[in-house]
């Protein structure tokens, strides 16, 4: 954890949620690069939540890591407050963490569907609430952006509850929008398949990355970039920019992971 500095006018402070690794960790180094201060938000990836918040310091100035478990709603209502204790201002939330279990229908159960509505949409509708809060206590202005998927516009019925969870929170981008307008702008980002996992060889992910009209999907600087464009963009709320190469145009009958 580094030290802040104090806030100016051209340093705005985001919270990136899921910032250790992976996606959140592309966010993070993106937005570093552009002048904001970053809080890595992390749940168990201890070590690589230090490091993303060390190379974040060394591009904008300042960064730190804050763990939450965001399927406990005290710690998520409590995750917020932490990062204005060490900044003094939070400006935008990105909500990039995600439960990605698999399950179908004849595996779904409630418990499976209420780990992923707790983290995917209760904890960002909740910082939501928090950022909108510290705002209007500031008499400031600021955006939320919610990390979706392009499965919302091609649906198959793999990873039915995060699907679900999903669905839910494109539903909260509209109703948020709407409920916090104008002081809070809250915006989707929906990429298609974007990195690769243990569940698909490099060989398999480069032959389903050209499955797109454009012949490629997306890529996470692709997606850091239009997550930078939507908290920079002052017009923008209540809808979702979809980065998928045309993914979500086209009919795929199993998810990315098992054809």
């Amino acid at each position: 954890m580094s030290s802040p500095t104090p806030p100016t006018a051209h340093q705005p402070t985001v919270l990136i949620t899921g910032a250790a690794k992976r996606l959140g960790r592309e966010i993070a180094l993106h937005l570093a690069k552009t002048g904001w201060r970053v809080a890595v938000h992390y749940r168990d990836s201890v070590q690589e939540a230090r490091k993303t918040a060390t190379d974040c310091a060394k591009l904008a100035g300042a960064s730190a890591s804050f763990r939450a478990n965001l399927a406990n709603e005290t710690a998520v209502r409590q995750l917020l407050p932490s990062v204005v204790a060490e900044f003094g201002q939070v400006d935008a939330v990105v909500n990039s963490a995600s439960t990605f279990e698999h399950d179908t229908v004849a595996s779904f159960s409630f418990a499976a569907l209420e780990r992923h509505i707790r983290s995917n949409a209760g904890a960002a509708i909740l910082l939501s609430q928090a950022l909108h809060t510290h705002l209007e206590s500031r008499g400031a202005a600021g955006a939320v952006v919610n990390l979706l998927d392009q499965k919302l516009w091609n649906p198959n019925p793999d990873f039915l509850s995060y699907t679900l969870s999903k669905a839910a929170l494109e539903a909260a981008n509209t109703l948020l929008a709407m409920e916090l307008a104008p002081r809070l702008r809250v915006v989707g980002v929906a990429p298609g398949l974007t990195l690769t996992s243990h569940m698909l060889s490099p060989e398999k992910f480069q032959a389903l990355h050209k499955l797109a009209p454009l012949g490629h999907s997306s890529s996470a600087a692709d997606v850091a970039a239009t997550v930078a464009f939507a908290l920079a963009n002052p017009s923008i709320t209540g809808t979702t920019l979809l980065v998928d190469g045309g993914q979500h145009l086209m009919r795929f009958e199993r998810d990315f992971s098992l054809m």
